[in-house]
């Protein structure tokens, strides 16, 4: 799906419907992200830092998506 949304942003056509889709995904994912942080079977044993890292990482690529609009 990601492949496809970047691709989509290529063409003026499909380039804000690709947009809002990837801010879609990227909320979606919000949960897996807290579920990693909560659940140390789900973290994969990655260390603690590296999943809070990730959280505000996926709001500034929300934000970083929604600039394009």
């Amino acid at each position: 799906m990601e492949v496809v949304l970047g691709i989509g942003l290529l063409f003026d056509l499909t380039q804000e419907i690709s947009i809002y889709l990837i801010i879609a995904m990227l909320v979606a994912f919000l949960p897996v992200h807290f579920n990693m942080l909560n659940n140390q079977r789900a973290s994969f044993g990655l260390p603690r830092w590296v999943l809070l890292i990730r959280i505000p990482l996926q709001l500034a690529l929300m934000y970083w998506a929604y600039s394009y609009l």
